[in-house]
């Protein structure tokens, strides 16, 4: 009769090990659940971020806020303005009620073979079309895009699966439109150029 009371005292101490290993595995897994959700939380905030360029032009500065959805095309374009390759580059082509087009460091539209093409990136999101205002890759067919971007005039909407928008004007829409309208000559090259001065990243 005396084994009985030692067998239960035996049974509950094994029954609090127990009870005490689940709280501490679910004490365990609270915390790795927590740490996942602030890490999601943390990606998220980051991706929400997005880049500001600005064009400090000879005719007024323009803001840019770039997608941040388009790391190939955004990314690229991050680097070409961090490397000062659009210091001095000129808008080459203007065309009235469609796009002023620049980017191009030799000025004739034809781009610099030393700087790499990309590959196209299409997410087809609402945003990333080619509509008023957005910034997009000049390019000479399929994965030819560069350092060559346009800024459309007008909603441009069938270019949408050939030229990725990558960007949109938040500031000098004006300036945009006053670039429209400068004297051209007959390839449609401004008379007098058109000039980004500086190009730089501010946010």
């Amino acid at each position: 009769m005396e084994k009985i009371p030692i067998i239960i005292s035996i049974i509950g101490v094994i029954l609090i090990i127990v009870l005490g290993l689940q709280n501490f595995n679910l004490t365990g897994n609270t915390t790795m659940e927590n740490t996942e959700n602030i890490n999601k939380q943390k990606n998220t905030k980051d991706n929400m971020e997005n880049t500001i360029v600005l064009f400090e032009t000879n005719m007024g500065d323009i803001e840019i806020k770039l997608y941040n959805d388009m790391p190939i095309t955004t990314g690229n374009f991050k680097k070409l303005v961090e490397d000062g390759v659009y210091d001095g580059v000129i808008f080459h082509r203007v065309i009235s009620g469609f796009m002023i087009q620049g980017g191009d460091p030799t000025g004739t539209g034809f781009g610099d073979p030393k700087i790499p093409n990309i590959k196209d990136e299409f997410t087809h999101k609402p945003g990333n079309f080619n509509n008023r205002g957005t910034i997009s890759m000049a390019n000479a067919g399929p994965n030819t895009g560069s350092s060559q971007f346009f800024i459309n005039l007008v909603n441009n909407n069938f270019l949408d699966t050939k030229h990725p928008a990558f960007g949109e004007v938040i500031e000098g829409i004006d300036v945009v439109d006053k670039i429209a309208e400068v004297k051209k000559d007959s390839q449609d090259r401004p008379i007098e150029e058109v000039q980004i001065i500086k190009a730089s990243i501010i946010e």
